[in-house]
């Protein structure tokens, strides 16, 4: 294979390219950067600007990840905590879940996208804007990005954060299997001449919506389409014609800043990884947006991932360790696809759905259902598979007080710099191997160790927690497994 000559290379290598400054690829690239990998950011927008509001709030898995790297306060100050998840039909309270942050949290995808930019431009990542990828050739050692604009870049490994319509997933011929369309919703942001019917509404054909925007004089709604329109935007007369058919007027609809349409298409991309190349986001996973979990799914894509592929980069971990990647978060994105189907069925018009949903509202008033559900739609049901144990295994790290010798911490100040933690709660361990990257903390913990939807669990005597907040090891009285754990997740020993 023919690369770059040295001086091209030379002026335009990265260790990563991350195809897609949205916040999946923000998320990687800031994970990336904390682990002082050489990262660049490819974005087709000429800024962060964004038509629209797009998606709506996080979650409360998201909110931890970002607590765990320091900067959640960033997002919480500008938006609006609710109590409550949304399954549909009905709303789940999640008040009394074992977390910081109870809450999901309502901030439109604009201010969340500039948040994460200014964190990762203090973070020094280079965003190359009004750039796109059209191609890729890769080897064993690099892969050669193609640009539209007929320039090119070299990596050691290429991320696709660029959308459902990823030229980097079809690029890779990563094949996309999934469900085609079966229904279409109309959503657009406008301003209207006359007072809207506010609220939402609900017809033979479906649920229809208007509401505030968040920016005076604009409405923001959401149609449900009497047909089926898999393909095309809609014009500002297909949203005048379909409120017509609602709501018997347009309110005077006019000036709109944003018109789009979306599907029940769910997709997932049959591998996240080809070699050098790898999907993050929407390039990875497509699925209708009830419940508000595409956003949350992606940034967790992301630092699953960052971690991982910093340490293959730097030479402490095996190549391999990125094929966990797409074991862990394939699963994951599997069952978003599976409960948001599930949502958009129940969410159908006939007499005989709307009887299942009331058995629903029913079943899900118990506690036990109200908490399962509220802890898989909030990420905290998470589980990767690291082997059988303790109950805290796979799941992920509670931001637990402790007593250290330095004074009172919380786990997450722990993870701000993306660095894996073994806590000790004995004092008996040693792990000199690891010391150059595994933090030891001795430390007290009073707990109390609580699982969402699952209660208390016995008190570890230690707990090994992955840069991404997960527990990869849990000590009952015993070193057993340690070492082992150790190595799979972050290298052999040091000599």
């Amino acid at each position: 294979m023919n690369h770059p000559s040295s001086s091209l290379r030379k002026h335009h290598e990265h260790a990563v390219v991350v195809a897609g400054g949205g916040p999946t690829g923000l998320m990687l690239a800031g994970e990336l950067a904390l682990a002082g990998v050489d990262v660049a950011v490819l974005e087709r927008r000429a800024s962060q600007a964004l038509e629209g509001s797009r998606a709506g709030g996080l979650h409360v898995r998201t909110l931890e990840v970002l607590d765990q790297r320091g900067i959640a306060e960033r997002f919480i100050m500008q938006g609006t905590r609710h109590p409550v998840v949304h399954v549909h039909p009905a709303q789940l309270d999640i008040s009394d879940a074992p977390t910081r942050h109870p809450y999901t949290l309502g901030l439109w995808q604009g201010h969340i996208e500039r948040t994460l930019a200014d964190w990762v431009a203090e973070l020094r990542v280079p965003i190359l804007r009004e750039r796109e990828v059209a191609g890729f050739t890769q080897d064993d050692a690099y892969v050669d990005v193609h640009l539209a604009d007929g320039t090119s870049l070299r990596a050691q490994y290429l991320i696709g954060c660029d959308g459902g319509r990823s030229a980097v997933r079809k690029a890779a011929g990563i094949g996309f299997p999934g469900w085609d369309a079966t229904r279409s919703w109309l959503i657009a942001e406008a301003r209207m001449s006359d007072e809207p019917a506010w609220g939402m509404r609900e017809d033979a054909t479906g649920t229809h919506g208007i509401g505030q925007s968040g920016t005076e004089g604009l409405v923001r709604l959401v149609l449900t389409d009497r047909e089926l329109h898999a393909e095309g935007e809609p014009t500002l007369r297909d949203i005048s014609d379909a409120l017509v058919a609602v709501y018997g007027t347009d309110f005077g609809i006019h000036d709109p800043v944003w018109m789009s349409r979306f599907t029940d298409m769910a997709r997932q991309a049959a591998a996240y990884r080809d070699r050098r190349v790898l999907l993050a986001g929407d390039a990875a996973h497509v699925h209708p947006p009830v419940g508000g979990q595409g956003l949350n799914l992606g940034v967790q894509d992301a630092v699953n991932l960052g971690w991982k592929l910093a340490q293959v980069i730097r030479g402490v971990a095996h190549d391999a360790l990125l094929d966990t990647y797409h074991a862990e978060r394939h699963a994951v994105g599997a069952r978003v696809l599976r409960n948001t189907m599930a949502q958009v069925a129940l969410g159908r018009s006939d007499e005989r759905t709307k009887a299942l949903a009331t058995v629903m509202i029913e079943l899900l008033g118990a506690d036990d259902a109200r908490r399962r559900f509220a802890a898989e739609m909030s990420g905290l049901a998470i589980r990767y598979d690291v082997g059988a144990g303790h109950p805290l295994l796979g799941r992920r790290m509670a931001d637990l007080d402790l007593t250290t010798a330095g004074g009172p911490l919380r786990v997450y100040t722990l993870l701000h710099e993306a660095r894996p933690l073994l806590l000790d709660f004995i004092g008996d361990i040693d792990i000199a191997g690891w010391r150059d990257r595994v933090q030891y903390v001795g430390a007290q913990c009073d707990g109390p160790w609580e699982l969402p939807a699952i209660g208390t669990v016995p008190a570890p005597s230690a707990v090994l927690v992955r840069p991404d907040g997960y527990v990869a090891w849990v000590g009952e009285g015993s070193h057993e497994g340690l070492t082992e754990a150790l190595a799979t997740w972050f290298g052999p020993a040091a000599t």
